[in-house]
């Protein structure tokens, strides 16, 4: 069974990220995966929410929001709030930026990422980590050049989609394949081979160890090669 865009099927989608996309965000990227393109900033802001408060530490959180005419239907824009999916989607992404953290001694700054999806085609959480994490070095790189302490930043944190389709795994689908996946996974790692969170749901059956065991290393094997995009990106 042919891909709508012919790729094999452990092969990702074509990708760009644009360092420093924002000329006024700490730290920003533009990253395109396939019809995905999503705007990820990151902003320093003196102070932290109270439980961190007089610990000399920082905090990393992040909110994701989607344009309305990213899809091929307007969608309204939350004005009242995020929704029960976008409140989901900004604490996986909050959760997977922190991991990257060596340490949240960097002062008491707040560092607040921004990923607004400009166009949707699939995958648009994990765009989302990957793009926002370029964004976060360089972040942490401005704090620490205004501080003269060494970076709080770890190590890069990357995100793939995988799934099954018509009984093939398959790495990084775009929208037509998550519609019609039989099972669907988001995974997302820590440089070199930590898994930050394994997320995967039987949309149309269940599935079994081996079957799981196979789409994880699909996406190991996507998720190496973001993180040596971002390398490449921030020239690391």
């Amino acid at each position: 069974m042919s891909r709508p865009d012919g790729r094999l099927p452990n092969e990702l989608r074509s990708l760009s990220m644009e360092r420093g996309a924002n000329p006024y965000a700490e730290g920003s990227c533009l990253i395109r995966m396939g019809g995905t393109l999503v705007h990820c900033t990151a902003s320093v802001e003196t102070g932290v929410p109270g439980f961190k408060k007089g610990s000399g530490e920082g905090w990393v959180t992040a909110e994701y929001a989607m344009l309305p005419r990213a899809t091929h239907t307007r969608s309204e824009r939350e004005r009242k709030g995020a929704g029960g999916r976008t409140q989901e989607i900004q604490r996986l992404i909050g959760r997977s930026l922190r991991a990257a953290m060596r340490t949240m001694a960097f002062g008491e700054f707040t560092i607040k990422i921004d990923c607004d999806v400009l166009q949707a085609d699939g995958g648009t959480r994990t765009a989302s980590i990957t793009g926002a994490c370029v964004a976060l070095h360089d972040a942490c790189a401005w704090i620490a050049e205004r501080t003269g302490q060494p970076s709080a930043f770890g190590e890069f944190v990357a995100a793939i989609s995988v799934g099954v389709v018509g009984g093939e795994p398959r790495l990084d689908l775009a929208y037509l394949e998550d519609r019609d996946a039989d099972v669907d996974a988001n995974i997302v790692m820590r440089a070199p081979d930590r898994f930050v969170e394994v997320q995967g749901t039987g949309e149309a059956g269940t599935f079994d160890r081996k079957e799981l065991d196979l789409l994880i290393d699909l996406a190991h094997g996507g998720i190496t090669e973001l993180f040596a995009r971002q390398r490449a990106t921030v020239g690391a």
